[in-house]
């Protein structure tokens, strides 16, 4: 197909098709309501499965079972669904099943509104419901990467038997533009450990229930081993003009595409700026981070939260140079100018 001018939300459904996504599981809200609208259709077009369940309660466990039954599955929700579904997020980790959701935020906290923000980070980032587990998160900034990422998600989750949170925002996932569908059209194998309802399947069991503290420990220490494997495996990141920066712009989603409008800007002005973008939020590109603070006059944070992500930079980082944080909140969404005009003010108070 040509390259077509598609919304972000429908692209997600494009690029879960193409990545073999056999179900999807929904409960629509708003402004992620246009991916289970456009699944309904797509998917059951394709010969794939849709329903909408009566809460996202209902969705999370939905996702459950199908997945332990060797489905590709996946939803779509935003923030007061993503905490609906936080419990079971949990027991797909213990139980180590593949899945996918795309969280599309919106301002917080508590029911908030339908504005963008980025204030889901911790709780898709650190993990979200009870327990020592992870999961993996893509954070796409643009409609074209809303579908590759999607479709190269379930492969990502089959292949750790992990969730794949795709952490998406009000912005792009509400904007229009050009998108260029994957090549490839991808399909899942059959699984040795799932439940298919055969003789060759009838020894598995999914459950996240150990009965032992020693069996339950084990559990938990192979997963914490597979998560130190992400860090190998797993991360993603892009840098802008990086190589002279003595200023490094840090944002993901949204927020690094009007950074990456400020750097420009800032290079035109004579301040050696550069952006660093993670792509994969966890496992967070932290190696990286760490070499480039060697060279660095300062880091700054732009993110639509009160600095969630700056705390993992600062840890990168590990006081290498200051890091300072420049917070928007309740879907106020900065403009290239304004974070230009900060940078700039910074830089000359930190002057001797």
């Amino acid at each position: 197909m040509a390259k077509q001018l598609v919304m972000g939300n429908e692209a997600v459904v494009y690029g879960a098709l193409l990545g073999g996504a056999t179900h999807f599981f929904g409960y629509p809200i708003t402004p992620a309501s246009e991916i289970a609208h456009a699944a309904a259709s797509l998917f059951p077009a394709s010969g794939r499965f849709f329903l909408q369940a009566e809460s996202e309660v209902s969705v999370v466990n939905m996702i459950y079972g199908a997945a332990s039954a060797g489905a590709r599955a996946m939803t779509a929700t935003s923030g007061p669904g993503l905490s609906l579904m936080a419990e079971g997020l949990s027991y797909l980790a213990g139980a180590e099943l593949p899945s996918v959701m795309v969280n599309v935020q919106r301002a917080g906290p508590g029911l908030g509104f339908i504005w963008p923000e980025q204030g889901d980070y911790n709780a898709v980032v650190k993990g979200g419901g009870h327990g020592n587990y992870h999961n993996i998160v893509l954070a796409p900034n643009s409609v074209q990467e809303l579908c590759d990422f999607t479709w190269r998600a379930f492969e990502i989750a089959d292949a750790w038997r992990a969730t794949v949170i795709i952490l998406s925002d009000a912005c792009i996932s509400q904007m229009m533009e050009p998108l260029e569908l994957p090549s490839a059209v991808k399909h899942g194998t059959r699984k040795e450990w799932a439940v298919y309802g055969d003789r060759e399947s009838r020894p598995n069991l999914i459950t996240s229930i150990y009965a032992t503290p020693e069996s339950l420990s084990a559990l938990n220490e192979r997963l914490q081993e597979k998560y130190e494997a992400f860090q190998e495996k797993l991360v993603e990141y892009e840098e802008t003009a990086t190589a002279d920066a003595e200023v490094l712009l840090i944002a993901f989603g949204i927020s690094a595409r009007i950074a990456l409008s400020a750097v420009r800007k800032l290079r035109k002005l004579g301040c050696k700026a550069g952006l660093f973008r993670p792509k994969t939020l966890f496992p967070f590109p932290k190696a990286r981070l760490n070499a480039l603070a060697n060279s660095l006059k300062k880091i700054i944070v732009v993110e639509l939260n009160n600095g969630q992500m700056a705390e993992d930079v600062e840890l990168a980082v590990k006081a290498k140079t200051d890091v300072l944080r420049y917070n928007w909140y309740g879907g106020i969404v900065p403009t290239a100018e304004e974070i230009v005009e900060k940078v700039l003010a910074d830089m000359k108070s930190g002057q001797p």
